[in-house]
C-alpha cells in the first residue's frame, strides 16, 4: 500500500470470510477505514474491532446494495458461496448478486471493482497455467465464476470502470480449513496428494487484491506464489508444526465413492459443506500457475514466495496471537 498517497474509500464484501478478514485487517491498519459489508448482525463478531465502517446488505437483496456502495471509490468483492453445488443454487449470490453489485456501483459512480474468482475456471492441466490458458471448467462452481467474470467485465467496460478478476489459487493461513483440522488432530485428504497446485499465503492474496484497487488495475488473471507444490508438500509443512496430527490419504476412487454415497444426505445439513465428488475431483487437479503473473503487472512480489516461507510464518503468527495453541514452532 502506498504510504503517502491519499486513501481511497473501499467497500469490502465478504469481510467476515477467510480472505475478506485479512483484506479488512490490512486496510484497517493501513489507515483506509474501509466499509465492511455484512449480511446480518453478528457477522461482524471477528471484525468489529477493526478501524472500519459497517454496512448491512445482502447480495440477494439488490435494494440493500445501493446504500452499501454510496460514497466509495472502489469495491473489493470477496463474498461468495464457496461450495461445489449446482449452478442454480449458486446463481442468486454469485452471478445475480455480483451483477447487482456492479450495477449499484455504476449507478453510484464507483470506478474501481476487484472480483475474487478461482483457479477452478480451468480443468486439470499438466503444463503451466498462463495468461493465455483457455478456461475449461468441469464443475458448476467454475462455470458460474467464468460467466460472472465475463458479464462483470462487459458491464465495467461499458461504464468506464476498471475491473480486475483475480483467479485465486489455494489460499492458506491461520483461519483456513487445513490449519483448523491439523489443530484438531486429524485431516482426510481425498487423494494421494501427488498433484501439483499453486498456493498463496492469505496476506499476499490480500496485498494483491488491495493493490489492484489502488492502481485501478484492469485484467483477468490467475496468480499465486512463486513455487507451486504438491498437496503432500503443503500438508507435510503444516504437519511438521502439529506432530501429533494424522493425515489420512484416501485414493481418489475411494473418496469419490464415499462422497457420492453421502450426497443424498448433504441437504440435511444446516450449512453446505465441501465433501462432494466435485471437491474430490478438484483436489486432484494439477494447476501450477506461471509464477510472475499479476505480480509483475503490479510491480510487486509475494512476501512469502513459497509454502516453505509462508506456512512457518503463519504458524509463528498464530502462536504469538494465541490463535493456534497446539502448534510447535
Amino acid at each position: 500500500m502506498t504510504g503517502g498517497a491519499p486513501k481511497i474509500k473501499l467497500l469490502v464484501t465478504g469481510a467476515s470470510g477467510f480472505i475478506g478478514h485479512e483484506v479488512a485487517r490490512q486496510l484497517s491498519v493501513g489507515g483506509y477505514r474501509p466499509r465492511l459489508m455484512i449480511r446480518k448482525a453478528g457477522d461482524d463478531c471477528e471484525i468489529c474491532h477493526f478501524d472500519a465502517e459497517f454496512a448491512m446488505a445482502d447480495l440477494r437483496n439488490h435494494k440493500s446494495l445501493k446504500e452499501a456502495v454510496r460514497g466509495v471509490d472502489g469495491i473489493l468483492h470477496l463474498a461468495a458461496r464457496a461450495t461445489f453445488e449446482s449452478y442454480e443454487t449458486l446463481k442468486p449470490s454469485i452471478l445475480d448478486g455480483s451483477l447487482a453489485l456492479m450495477q449499484a456501483a455504476i449507478d453510484a459512480g464507483v470506478r474501481r471493482f476487484v472480483y475474487s474468482s478461482s483457479l477452478l475456471v480451468y480443468s486439470d492441466n499438466q503444463g503451466t497455467v498462463t495468461a493465455d490458458t483457455p478456461v475449461k471448467p468441469v464443475l458448476d462452481y467454475g462455470r458460474i465464476k467464468v460467466d460472472t467474470e465475463k458479464q462483470l467485465a462487459r458491464m465495467a467496460a461499458s461504464a468506464g470502470v476498471s475491473f480486475a478478476a483475480l483467479r485465486l489459487p489455494h489460499v492458506y493461513g491461520l483461519r483456513d480449513l487445513y490449519f483448523r483440522q491439523m489443530q484438531a488432530g486429524r485431516m482426510i485428504l481425498p487423494g494421494l496428494g501427488r498433484n501439483i497446485y499453486t498456493h498463496l499465503h492469505v496476506a499476499d492474496a490480500a496485498r494483491a487484491i488491495i493493490a489492484c484497487a489502488e492502481q485501478s488495475y484492469t485484467g483477468i488473471l490467475p496468480f499465486g506464489d512463486r513455487r507451486p507444490a504438491t498437496w503432500n508438500e503443503f500438508l507435510d509443512q503444516v504437519k511438521s508444526h502439529y506432530p501429533h496430527a494424522r493425515v489420512l490419504r484416501l485414493p481418489q476412487w475411494l473418496a469419490l465413492l464415499a462422497t457420492t454415497l453421502l450426497t443424498p444426505f448433504r441437504r440435511l445439513r444446516p450449512n453446505p459443506g465441501l465433501e462432494t465428488p466435485g471437491a474430490v475431483r478438484t483436489y486432484n487437479f494439477n494447476l501450477a500457475v506461471e509464477p510472475d503473473l499479476l505480480w509483475k503487472d503490479l510491480g510487486m512480489a509475494p512476501k512469502y514466495p513459497s509454502i516453505f516461507d509462508g506456512v512457518p510464518a503463519a504458524v509463528a503468527t498464530g502462536v504469538d496471537t494465541g490463535i493456534l495453541l497446539n502448534a510447535v514452532r
